[in-house]
């Protein structure tokens, strides 16, 4: 897998609570099969370019049926041959945690 995507997207003009909406938007990208991780500003998306981009129009079409105006961001990082980078960068950044909290003293 070559791409992580981070997209965030969602209606303009439903008010204030929009979750019913984004659920549409996360189970099409549940539903693609790729890896996928819900965070609390917008989702991951983790496969091949064409596949993930595929994911991330479907998603905004699907708004987009249902909405006049729809706010979408999208960060993506490609490396070629990356594979399961989602797990590989969270877990390079918690071992970077550990690693400094057994360096850090505490002061008295």
């Amino acid at each position: 897998m070559s791409v992580i995507a981070e997209l965030s997207l969602f209606p303009m003009d439903k008010g204030q609570s929009v979750g019913a909406h984004v659920a549409r938007a996360v189970r099409i990208i549940r539903e693609s099969g790729l890896a996928c991780q819900l965070t609390p500003m917008g989702t991951c998306i983790e496969g091949e370019w064409d596949e993930v981009m595929a994911v991330v129009d479907k998603c905004f079409q699907a708004m987009a049926e249902e909405s006049d105006r729809v706010y979408l961001t999208l960060k993506a990082d490609w490396r070629r041959g990356r594979e399961h980078g989602m797990s590989a960068k969270t877990e390079s950044v918690e071992r970077a945690l550990a690693e400094a909290g057994a360096k850090v003293e505490v002061q008295p």
